[in-house]
């Protein structure tokens, strides 16, 4: 029996390193129940038993690489998968048909995978049964699930390096007036009130 291979460091996408060390690698093909645990033991390409363990709350993305304790890198793979992909009727059905049905399964909290013209989730007959109610089309597949990370959870941006700043730093103060010549008059610009916000609610005007 090989001995285990543990792997604590997971680069997101690959980032920083060259291609061709990517594309050496050993590999590893996993499904999105294991991808999702911060603990778990694999097979890689090479016949090699590893050991992952990952900060808690870690996910495991396909294209991500791991680093093994010898240096070695482990390229992951998301495996197909048997999923529900969710279209909105091309016949009956519009864009915003699609909008309705991912917040109706975002309210009973089930991973989805958000695509621009479609979604996907696990198998679940109940819910497959709401959203043709709903007037959408379900099929069945065999595809890879990348479902999304919960906006507020920090594992999400601490794995994939998306923890960016959206402070802009505008400064909004102004600077001292140069100081005017005797007898010379000077335009003080009036700032406009600011606007009052729109608020999408009864008889505004639009047709939802």
């Amino acid at each position: 029996m090989s001995a285990l291979l543990i792997c604590s460091k997971l680069m997101p996408q690959g980032r920083g390193l060259a291609r061709v060390l990517i594309q050496r690698a050993s590999s590893i093909t996993l499904d999105w129940d294991t991808r999702q645990k911060s603990r778990f033991d694999a097979t890689d390409s090479q016949g090699r038993t590893l050991g992952v363990f990952l900060p808690r709350g870690a996910v495991v993305r396909g294209g991500d690489v791991l680093v093994a304790e010898d240096g070695s890198l482990v390229r992951v793979a998301a495996a197909s998968q048997a999923v529900l992909r969710i279209t909105a009727c091309a016949e009956h059905g519009s864009p915003f048909d699609l909008t309705r049905s991912a917040y109706h399964l975002g309210n009973r909290h089930v991973p989805i995978e958000l695509q621009p013209d479609h979604l996907k989730i696990e198998p679940d007959h109940v819910l497959a049964d709401m959203l043709r109610a709903m007037h959408m089309t379900v099929i069945e597949v065999s595809e890879s699930f990348e479902p999304e990370n919960g906006a507020y959870g920090d594992h999400g941006a601490a794995a994939h390096g998306h923890g960016h700043s959206h402070e802009h730093g505008h400064s909004h103060e102004q600077a001292a007036p140069a100081a005017t010549p005797p007898g010379k008059r000077i335009a003080i610009p009036v700032r406009a009130a600011p606007a009052e916000p729109h608020v999408h609610g009864p008889g505004c005007g639009h047709e939802h």
